[in-house]
Protein backbone atom coordinates (compact mmCIF):
# COMPACT_ATOMS: atom_id res chain seq x y z
CA UNK A 1 0.00 0.00 0.00
CA UNK A 2 1.22 3.55 -0.93
CA UNK A 3 0.76 5.97 1.62
CA UNK A 4 0.81 9.67 1.59
CA UNK A 5 3.22 12.39 3.55
CA UNK A 6 1.15 16.13 4.60
CA UNK A 7 3.07 18.80 5.01
CA UNK A 8 1.17 21.58 6.83
CA UNK A 9 2.57 25.05 7.64
CA UNK A 10 0.78 26.79 11.02
CA UNK A 11 1.85 27.90 14.55
CA UNK A 12 2.98 27.19 17.71
CA UNK A 13 0.22 27.91 19.04
CA UNK A 14 -2.05 25.27 17.02
CA UNK A 15 0.38 22.69 15.74
CA UNK A 16 -0.01 20.28 18.93
CA UNK A 17 -3.73 20.99 18.36
CA UNK A 18 -3.64 20.02 14.36
CA UNK A 19 -1.26 17.40 15.06
CA UNK A 20 -3.80 15.63 17.67
CA UNK A 21 -6.57 16.01 15.39
CA UNK A 22 -4.83 14.24 12.39
CA UNK A 23 -4.35 11.09 14.67
CA UNK A 24 -7.61 11.25 16.18
CA UNK A 25 -8.42 11.40 12.21
CA UNK A 26 -6.73 8.72 11.47
CA UNK A 27 -3.21 9.33 10.72
CA UNK A 28 -0.82 6.70 10.99
CA UNK A 29 2.13 9.06 12.74
CA UNK A 30 2.04 13.15 13.36
CA UNK A 31 5.08 14.87 14.36
CA UNK A 32 6.10 18.62 14.59
CA UNK A 33 9.07 20.31 13.21
CA UNK A 34 10.79 23.42 12.87
CA UNK A 35 9.44 24.88 9.42
CA UNK A 36 12.75 26.84 9.08
CA UNK A 37 14.64 24.03 9.66
CA UNK A 38 18.30 23.65 7.51
CA UNK A 39 17.71 27.70 6.70
CA UNK A 40 19.35 30.66 8.86
CA UNK A 41 16.20 31.30 10.82
CA UNK A 42 16.27 27.57 12.19
CA UNK A 43 15.46 28.13 16.13
CA UNK A 44 17.37 25.06 18.21
CA UNK A 45 15.27 24.49 20.83
CA UNK A 46 16.80 22.24 24.00
CA UNK A 47 16.78 22.92 27.75
CA UNK A 48 14.40 21.14 30.31
CA UNK A 49 11.04 21.52 31.61
CA UNK A 50 9.97 25.27 32.89
CA UNK A 51 13.26 26.85 30.51
CA UNK A 52 10.40 27.83 27.72
CA UNK A 53 7.29 30.05 28.31
CA UNK A 54 5.84 28.77 25.10
CA UNK A 55 7.73 25.56 23.06
CA UNK A 56 7.67 25.25 19.49
CA UNK A 57 8.34 27.06 16.59
CA UNK A 58 6.45 30.03 15.72
CA UNK A 59 6.54 29.03 11.81
CA UNK A 60 5.82 25.09 12.53
CA UNK A 61 5.25 22.38 10.30
CA UNK A 62 2.92 19.51 10.85
CA UNK A 63 3.89 16.05 8.74
CA UNK A 64 1.56 13.21 9.15
CA UNK A 65 1.14 10.21 7.12
CA UNK A 66 -2.29 9.29 5.94
CA UNK A 67 -3.89 6.29 3.55
CA UNK A 68 -3.75 7.00 0.25
CA UNK A 69 -7.14 7.08 -0.40
CA UNK A 70 -7.88 9.73 2.14
CA UNK A 71 -9.35 12.68 1.38
CA UNK A 72 -6.79 14.95 1.58
CA UNK A 73 -8.97 17.97 1.64
CA UNK A 74 -11.64 16.73 3.83
CA UNK A 75 -9.37 15.56 6.48
CA UNK A 76 -7.75 18.87 6.53
CA UNK A 77 -10.75 20.88 6.80
CA UNK A 78 -11.86 18.77 9.70
CA UNK A 79 -8.55 18.55 11.45
CA UNK A 80 -8.26 22.38 11.75
CA UNK A 81 -11.64 23.33 12.91
CA UNK A 82 -10.99 20.73 15.42
CA UNK A 83 -7.31 22.72 16.47
CA UNK A 84 -9.30 26.51 16.60
CA UNK A 85 -7.96 27.46 13.01
CA UNK A 86 -10.61 29.29 10.95
CA UNK A 87 -9.25 28.03 7.82
CA UNK A 88 -6.96 25.21 6.78
CA UNK A 89 -3.55 26.05 6.23
CA UNK A 90 -1.49 26.03 3.63
CA UNK A 91 -0.56 22.32 2.65
CA UNK A 92 1.85 20.02 0.51
CA UNK A 93 1.58 16.54 -0.17
CA UNK A 94 3.29 13.26 -1.81
CA UNK A 95 3.15 10.00 -2.18
CA UNK A 96 5.23 7.59 -0.40
CA UNK A 97 5.81 4.17 -1.74
CA UNK A 98 5.11 0.95 0.26
CA UNK A 99 9.10 -0.14 1.96
CA UNK A 100 10.31 -2.65 4.09
CA UNK A 101 9.87 0.20 7.30
CA UNK A 102 11.66 -2.23 9.24
CA UNK A 103 14.90 -2.69 7.33
CA UNK A 104 14.65 1.05 6.22
CA UNK A 105 14.70 1.89 9.89
CA UNK A 106 17.37 -0.26 10.74
CA UNK A 107 19.34 1.11 8.24
CA UNK A 108 19.29 5.12 10.20
CA UNK A 109 21.24 3.33 13.01
CA UNK A 110 24.85 2.79 12.22
CA UNK A 111 27.70 1.56 14.27
CA UNK A 112 29.01 4.35 16.27
CA UNK A 113 32.50 5.12 17.05
CA UNK A 114 33.12 6.47 20.59
CA UNK A 115 36.97 6.29 20.72
CA UNK A 116 39.95 4.03 19.27
CA UNK A 117 38.57 1.00 21.09
CA UNK A 118 34.37 2.07 21.99
CA UNK A 119 32.06 1.58 19.77
CA UNK A 120 28.06 1.47 19.97
CA UNK A 121 26.73 -1.73 17.53
CA UNK A 122 23.21 -2.26 16.80
CA UNK A 123 22.27 -5.77 16.75
CA UNK A 124 21.86 -6.04 13.43
CA UNK A 125 25.14 -4.82 12.37
CA UNK A 126 28.31 -6.76 12.08
CA UNK A 127 31.29 -5.38 14.76
CA UNK A 128 33.06 -3.18 12.60
CA UNK A 129 36.54 -3.66 14.14
CA UNK A 130 36.52 -7.09 15.66
CA UNK A 131 39.22 -6.15 18.44
CA UNK A 132 37.63 -3.08 19.58
CA UNK A 133 35.12 -2.84 22.99
CA UNK A 134 31.74 -3.57 21.19
CA UNK A 135 28.35 -2.39 23.44
CA UNK A 136 25.31 -3.97 21.74
CA UNK A 137 22.47 -1.35 21.68
CA UNK A 138 19.45 -1.07 19.92
CA UNK A 139 17.58 2.09 19.36
CA UNK A 140 14.45 2.22 21.85
CA UNK A 141 12.31 3.72 24.11
CA UNK A 142 15.14 4.50 27.04
CA UNK A 143 17.35 7.42 26.41
CA UNK A 144 21.34 6.29 25.62
CA UNK A 145 22.01 5.23 22.13
CA UNK A 146 25.11 7.07 22.22
CA UNK A 147 24.22 9.32 19.95
CA UNK A 148 23.44 12.06 21.58
CA UNK A 149 26.35 14.81 22.78
CA UNK A 150 25.68 14.20 26.70
CA UNK A 151 25.95 10.15 26.26
CA UNK A 152 29.40 10.98 23.79
CA UNK A 153 31.41 12.56 26.75
CA UNK A 154 30.37 10.42 29.28
CA UNK A 155 31.31 7.47 27.19
CA UNK A 156 34.69 9.27 27.08
CA UNK A 157 35.27 10.12 30.15
CA UNK A 158 34.36 6.57 31.79
CA UNK A 159 36.76 5.09 29.24
CA UNK A 160 39.59 7.27 30.75
CA UNK A 161 38.88 6.55 34.53
CA UNK A 162 37.15 3.08 34.68
CA UNK A 163 40.35 0.92 36.12
CA UNK A 164 39.58 -2.95 36.64
CA UNK A 165 37.49 -3.65 39.58
CA UNK A 166 36.14 -0.57 40.49
CA UNK A 167 32.20 -0.48 41.72
CA UNK A 168 30.05 2.22 39.88
CA UNK A 169 26.51 3.73 39.59
CA UNK A 170 24.65 5.21 36.99
CA UNK A 171 22.08 7.38 38.38
CA UNK A 172 19.36 8.11 35.54
CA UNK A 173 20.57 5.04 33.42
CA UNK A 174 18.33 5.19 31.04
CA UNK A 175 18.96 2.16 28.52
CA UNK A 176 21.75 1.39 30.79
CA UNK A 177 24.67 2.50 28.28
CA UNK A 178 26.99 4.05 30.59
CA UNK A 179 26.54 1.47 33.10
CA UNK A 180 26.89 -1.59 30.77
CA UNK A 181 29.93 0.40 28.74
CA UNK A 182 31.63 0.57 32.64
CA UNK A 183 31.10 -2.94 33.22
CA UNK A 184 32.46 -3.60 29.24
CA UNK A 185 35.39 -1.35 30.44
CA UNK A 186 36.30 -3.90 33.69
CA UNK A 187 33.74 -2.24 36.54
CA UNK A 188 33.57 -5.46 38.70
CA UNK A 189 30.32 -3.90 40.69
CA UNK A 190 27.54 -2.20 38.22
CA UNK A 191 24.27 -0.77 39.90
CA UNK A 192 22.05 1.84 37.55
CA UNK A 193 18.87 3.45 39.34
CA UNK A 194 15.99 5.39 36.95
CA UNK A 195 12.93 6.37 38.21
CA UNK A 196 11.27 4.95 34.50
CA UNK A 197 10.06 1.39 35.08
CA UNK A 198 10.45 1.10 31.23
CA UNK A 199 14.51 2.05 31.28
CA UNK A 200 15.07 -0.18 33.83
CA UNK A 201 13.62 -3.25 31.62
CA UNK A 202 15.44 -2.46 28.92
CA UNK A 203 18.95 -1.64 30.44
CA UNK A 204 18.17 -5.18 32.35
CA UNK A 205 17.42 -6.11 28.69
CA UNK A 206 20.57 -4.80 27.04
CA UNK A 207 22.76 -5.69 29.86
CA UNK A 208 22.41 -9.14 29.53
CA UNK A 209 22.65 -8.85 25.71
CA UNK A 210 26.49 -7.48 25.97
CA UNK A 211 27.21 -10.23 28.66
CA UNK A 212 27.67 -7.76 31.59
CA UNK A 213 26.56 -8.39 35.49
CA UNK A 214 24.37 -5.06 35.97
CA UNK A 215 21.70 -4.69 39.10
CA UNK A 216 19.16 -1.87 37.72
CA UNK A 217 16.54 -0.63 40.07
CA UNK A 218 13.44 1.71 40.15
CA UNK A 219 14.22 3.20 43.13
CA UNK A 220 17.00 5.23 45.04
CA UNK A 221 15.29 4.46 48.17
CA UNK A 222 17.32 0.96 48.89
CA UNK A 223 20.07 2.35 47.38
CA UNK A 224 22.86 2.32 50.15
CA UNK A 225 26.55 1.74 49.81
CA UNK A 226 29.01 4.23 48.50
CA UNK A 227 30.93 3.82 45.18
CA UNK A 228 34.21 4.11 43.06
CA UNK A 229 32.36 6.09 40.49
CA UNK A 230 29.39 7.65 40.37
CA UNK A 231 28.29 9.28 37.02
CA UNK A 232 24.75 11.01 36.16
CA UNK A 233 23.51 12.07 32.58
CA UNK A 234 20.13 13.96 33.71
CA UNK A 235 19.64 17.79 33.46
CA UNK A 236 21.01 20.57 35.21
CA UNK A 237 18.04 20.80 37.37
CA UNK A 238 17.50 17.74 38.77
CA UNK A 239 21.47 17.53 39.18
CA UNK A 240 21.59 20.46 41.52
CA UNK A 241 18.70 18.60 43.61
CA UNK A 242 20.72 15.40 43.51
CA UNK A 243 23.88 16.86 45.02
CA UNK A 244 23.30 15.69 48.36
CA UNK A 245 22.15 12.26 47.39
CA UNK A 246 24.52 11.52 44.70
CA UNK A 247 27.60 12.72 46.97
CA UNK A 248 26.44 10.69 49.40
CA UNK A 249 27.65 7.39 47.78
CA UNK A 250 31.16 8.50 47.01
CA UNK A 251 34.08 7.71 49.35
CA UNK A 252 36.80 9.92 49.79
CA UNK A 253 38.53 9.36 46.38
CA UNK A 254 36.03 8.52 44.29
CA UNK A 255 35.44 10.22 40.75
CA UNK A 256 32.07 12.01 40.01
CA UNK A 257 30.98 13.10 36.72
CA UNK A 258 27.86 14.84 35.31
CA UNK A 259 26.33 15.62 32.05
CA UNK A 260 22.88 16.65 30.34
CA UNK A 261 24.24 20.23 31.15
CA UNK A 262 24.34 23.25 28.41
CA UNK A 263 27.40 25.62 28.47
CA UNK A 264 25.85 28.36 30.51
CA UNK A 265 24.56 25.90 33.31
CA UNK A 266 28.49 25.03 34.09
CA UNK A 267 29.00 27.89 36.64
CA UNK A 268 25.91 26.49 38.45
CA UNK A 269 26.41 23.43 38.90
CA UNK A 270 30.16 23.57 40.03
CA UNK A 271 28.44 26.23 43.17
CA UNK A 272 26.09 23.62 43.92
CA UNK A 273 28.25 20.47 44.03
CA UNK A 274 30.80 22.68 46.38
CA UNK A 275 30.24 21.98 49.35
CA UNK A 276 31.19 18.40 48.74
CA UNK A 277 33.65 18.23 45.86
CA UNK A 278 35.91 20.48 43.42
CA UNK A 279 34.43 19.99 39.83
CA UNK A 280 35.54 21.19 36.72
CA UNK A 281 34.41 20.99 32.61
CA UNK A 282 36.37 17.89 31.31
CA UNK A 283 34.60 18.27 27.87
CA UNK A 284 32.32 20.19 25.59
CA UNK A 285 30.09 19.08 22.52
CA UNK A 286 27.42 20.98 20.73
CA UNK A 287 26.72 23.54 23.74
CA UNK A 288 26.73 20.46 26.39
CA UNK A 289 29.56 19.83 29.16
CA UNK A 290 30.57 17.34 30.93
CA UNK A 291 31.79 18.07 34.70
CA UNK A 292 33.62 15.92 36.37
CA UNK A 293 36.38 16.22 40.09
CA UNK A 294 37.12 13.57 42.72
CA UNK A 295 36.07 13.66 46.32
CA UNK A 296 38.91 14.67 48.73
Amino acid sequence: MAWLSLSIRTDCQHAERLADALLEAGAIAASIEDADAGTADEQPQFGEPGSFSRPGWERSLVVALLRSDSDVRQVLLHCAAQAGLADPPPFSQEEVPEQDWVRLTQTQFEPIRVSQRLWIVPSWHAPPDPGAIVLVLDPGMAFGTGSHPTTRLCLEWLERSVRPGASLLDYGCGSGVLAIAAGRLGASEVVGVDIDPQAVAVARENAVANGVVARFQESADQLDGQFDIVVANILANPLRVLAPALCSHLRPGSLLALSGILVEQSDDLIEAYAPYLSLAVVDTREGWVCLAGSRN
